[in-house]
């Protein structure tokens, strides 16, 4: 098969070859890559405060969601000369350079390569010792759903108002959800996974037909998983507006605890981009305060 043609466009002010913008990414509705830069374009002006600052992490699916994706943590060597990087972890401890997206032409330019999912780590650039978000990662384990999740979400939700913090949630895209607490004040990544941990622990002594801290998958049968470990330094998350690789272009969404109460009752979470962008329309990024709010997690006794 020949090469596609690139199609030279200009977005943001910035030059870009684009190519195959008729392949349908997304075949159970026809999704095309066109509609997946597009998307990201049109969500850039609230996406980018969350990832702009951060070394990200892609994976790809360049032949469409029913082909195998992978993992993509180096900052390709083809990247225009405006992509920035970032020092990161990587895999054995050794800092790679990670890309950076930091304006509206990068969103575009990882999504031409087909990085449908954007993953980003709890710390920023320049600051990967410190990370300035701590996430629960709540993952569902089957027959329990995204229902579910809201109902733990809840409950974590409590537990943090008593020490006078403050969360905020979103759907995964996929079957769970995530609720990030921001920190923007110096904190180790330990400190993040140990607080964590306590709570997640304490839930699971509470409401242990529900909630489980445990790793191990034979755990957590029917039962909401709080993954505190996700705040280890290597770790990454799915990132607030990214797309999922799943049938349909689902997205992790910011939602309003009003909706994470209706969740708990039983209303399906669950919004693709068109819904995500008017959602933006509305309601505006409901995870703004994520960015600049400051917070202290407690400090253990020995």
């Amino acid at each position: 098969m020949p090469a596609a043609i690139p199609v030279r466009t200009e977005i943001a002010g910035r030059a870009l070859k684009v190519t195959n913008l008729d392949k349908v990414l997304y075949p159970l509705v026809g999704f095309t890559k066109a509609q997946v830069i597009a998307y990201y374009v049109n969500v850039a002006p609230v996406m980018l405060a969350h990832i702009e600052d951060r070394g990200v992490t892609f994976k790809r699916w360049p032949d469409g969601i029913t082909a195998e994706p992978f993992f993509n943590k180096r900052a390709p060597s083809h990247r225009p000369d405006w992509i920035g990087t970032c020092v990161g972890p990587g895999d054995k401890g050794k800092g790679i350079e990670y890309p950076m997206l930091s304006e509206v032409a990068a969103l575009a330019w990882s999504a031409n390569l087909a990085a449908l999912e954007i993953h980003g780590p709890m710390a920023r650039c320049g600051e990967i010792d410190s990370p300035s978000i701590l996430v629960f990662d709540l993952d569902p384990g089957d027959p329990a759903t995204i229902i579910e999740c809201c109902q733990v979400a809840l409950s974590i939700r409590s537990v943090l108002e008593t020490i006078g913090l403050e969360a905020f949630a979103k759907t995964s895209g996929s079957t769970g959800m995530q609720l990030y607490v921001p920190l923007n004040t110096p904190h180790t990544h330990q400190h993040a996974s140990d607080f964590a941990l306590a709570v997640a622990q304490l839930l699971e002594k509470q409401q242990p037909n529900a909630v489980t801290a445990n790793m191990a998958k034979k755990q957590r049968t029917n039962k909401i998983f709080i993954d505190w470990s996700q705040n280890s330094r290597h770790k990454t998350t799915i990132a607030p507006y990214s797309l999922r690789g799943k049938d349909r272009p689902t997205v992790s969404t910011p939602i309003s605890w009003d909706e994470v109460s209706d969740g708990a009752d039983g209303e399906w979470l669950s919004f693709e981009a068109d819904e995500v962008l008017e959602r933006i329309e509305e309601f505006g990024d409901l995870f703004a305060d994520v960015v600049t709010m400051e917070q202290a997690l407690p400090v253990g006794r020995d």
